[in-house]
């Protein structure tokens, strides 16, 4: 494992303790006096790999449940061929009352491509889940 996947890896646990513990719904000096208990040190910054993996086993076993991340879905399956993702595309814009414009902006932003011509079936997809985001967001979308 190389450092900066070490430091990585390290970050997400430590969000993953903080998660537990406002999960866990206890207050700091709970929080504290059990990651004392477990691990001997008062603060998660100081705990090395094997003290957050303590720790984290410890909160699972007293009721933290992990959630998946955003992150961790597993993307859309893409379906259909280039022309019909466009054009699905091409009914979003014209619902949100968008300019091509908006789409090329969108290929750029997302897929890091200058016009939207030029993406895959898997970048269009990408930009269809962030229009139908949009829409859900401003109260357009009804499944």
């Amino acid at each position: 494992m190389t450092l900066k996947n070490a430091d990585q890896m390290r970050k997400a646990e430590l969000a993953q303790i903080h998660i537990a513990k406002t999960q866990l719904g206890l207050a700091d000096d709970e929080y504290r006096s059990l990651l004392l208990s477990v691990t001997g040190k008062t603060s998660s910054k100081d705990l090395t790999w094997q003290g957050r993996k303590l720790l984290l086993n410890h909160f699972k076993k007293i009721g933290f449940k992990v959630k998946a991340n955003k992150a961790g879905r597993p993307a859309p399956v893409v379906t259909g061929d280039k022309t019909s993702l466009i054009s699905k595309i091409e009914a979003q814009l014209a619902e949100a009352q968008l300019p091509w414009a908006y789409a090329d902006g969108m290929a750029k932003r997302i897929c890091k491509v200058d016009r939207i011509e030029w993406c895959d079936p898997e970048q269009l997809t990408k930009i269809i889940v962030a229009l139908i985001k949009d829409a859900k967001r401003k109260g357009r979308y009804t499944e």
